[in-house]
């Protein structure tokens, strides 16, 4: 299961708050006698020290029935392979875990923070959507979403309503999206804050769960001038349920060394006294989004800001610039960069200290924690004589964390605890009409 805090549903809510006017812009582009439009890409994503790797292959498929009506589907499937940092701490010999499924162990070599090489996962999604324009002013938009991977389904539905003013160049938009997602870890879901034990013993261990999302989406599209368009949206989303990542521990250290406890396993088992994160099972998350295009000419400026808070003590902002650049008269370069920080969730733990009583909530989940992170793009792309176009985008990601002074303890100063990562995209899209 991954940690996106139903980020494919918060996404679906925004973008259906833009479909009467995106979806439409793009039908009226395509020739009379093309009524299919279709958008298809491949994305690698590679992060680095033989971490996650993801290979993506989407299609996108857009019917116009004429009228600005249009009927939209997308199909994805992508393959994550890799290692994921597990949430303990660095230590000075090697350290032994209990897989996930709770029938093997894996080692972590002396000095390297521990990540789970059992990581696999394959996940397929489709969403479906319907546009149209009621009456004159007014245009609705509802749609369907399914995916599934190996320990994770999620079923989503969402509906738009946008509302034309001042000839046009004023859009109010309002959104809802739902969704339910059951949870079915491999192995289990283990008990907050159990301790992890050895091979074959799932005493620790429960059966699947489930989480519900609800996302309220409100927008303002305002054409400032000829040459400039500004969009303004406020998005509520309220979770409820099992939002636990099941797969990420903490190390209980010991007070004065920092270092983990040690265990002797009875056969096969974990070295270290490690136990299970906890979170609130809930979550609500408040975010204002501004974006802002103008055009010098052929050129495009597109900059975007967005901050969002959260009740679990997360608040995080988001700035991005990006350029189009016309080369010629069928192609353009379009050069980004984007820079993104948070500061730590209130129960980011580095780890847990023996002998203190544990407390209801703490995360190791890098995730979680205090960081910053960069990235760099540049993106190129084609149209053709028959009207098609593709385009090929890299990027080149950074992000640099740090672990609260007051949880560092002992040796732990002395180990990088929450190592940089950088990763690399590249994707290659092509969009034709039939």
């Amino acid at each position: 299961m991954k940690e996106t805090e139903n980020f494919q549903t918060t996404l679906a809510a925004a973008a259906c708050a833009l479909l009467g006017t995106t979806l439409a812009t793009r039908a009226a582009a395509d020739e009379a006698d093309k009524r299919w439009a279709f958008d298809s890409s491949l994305l690698y994503y590679g992060e680095s020290d033989d971490r996650v790797q993801d290979i993506s292959a989407m299609l996108s498929a857009q019917r116009s029935f004429g009228d600005e009506r249009t009927l939209a589907a997308t199909l994805t499937a992508d393959t994550l392979t890799g290692a994921s940092a597990s949430g303990a701490i660095a230590l000075d010999t090697p350290q032994t875990f209990t897989s996930p499924s709770g029938r093997a162990v894996y080692t972590t070599q002396p000095g390297d923070v521990p990540l789970d090489d059992t990581f696999l996962d394959t996940r397929f999604a489709l969403n479906a959507s319907w546009t149209q324009p009621l009456a004159r002013l007014y245009t609705l938009s509802a749609g369907l979403g399914f995916s599934t991977e190996y320990d994770y389904t999620h079923l989503g539905a969402n509906l738009s309503l946008a509302r034309d003013f001042n000839k046009r160049n004023t859009t109010l938009s309002a959104s809802v999206a739902w969704s339910q997602d059951d949870v079915d870890p491999v192995g289990g879901a283990p008990r907050p804050l159990s301790q992890m034990l050895d091979v074959g013993n799932s005493a620790n261990k429960l059966g699947s769960d489930s989480k519900d999302v609800l996302d309220l989406l409100v927008g303002l599209t305002q054409v400032l001038g000829r040459n400039t368009v500004l969009r303004v949206n406020y998005s509520y989303s309220d979770s409820n349920g099992y939002l636990n990542d099941p797969y990420k521990i903490l190390s209980v250290v010991d007070p004065i060394s920092g270092d983990t406890v040690t265990r002797v396993p009875v056969g096969e088992g974990p070295t270290g006294v490690y136990v299970y994160e906890s979170r609130p099972d809930s979550r609500t998350k408040q975010s204002l989004n501004a974006e802002v295009k103008h055009a010098f000419g052929a050129r495009v400026l597109h900059v975007a800001y967005r901050f969002m808070t959260d009740d679990w003590g997360i608040d995080s902002s988001t700035a991005e610039a990006r350029v189009r650049w016309p080369i010629g008269a069928d192609s353009y370069i379009e050069p980004q960069l984007r820079y993104y920080t948070q500061n730590e969730a209130d129960f980011y733990r580095a780890s847990l200290v023996n002998g203190q009583a544990l407390p209801q909530y703490a995360s190791a989940d890098f995730r979680l924690g205090d960081f910053d992170a960069t990235t760099v793009g540049v993106k190129f792309g084609h149209r053709t004589a028959s009207g098609n176009e593709w385009s090929t985008r890299v990027e080149y990601y950074q992000q640099s964390g740090q672990v609260p002074g007051d949880q560092i303890i002992g040796n732990q100063a002395r180990r990088e605890q929450y190592p940089d990562l950088r990763a690399v995209v590249v994707q290659f899209g092509y969009r034709f009409g039939l």
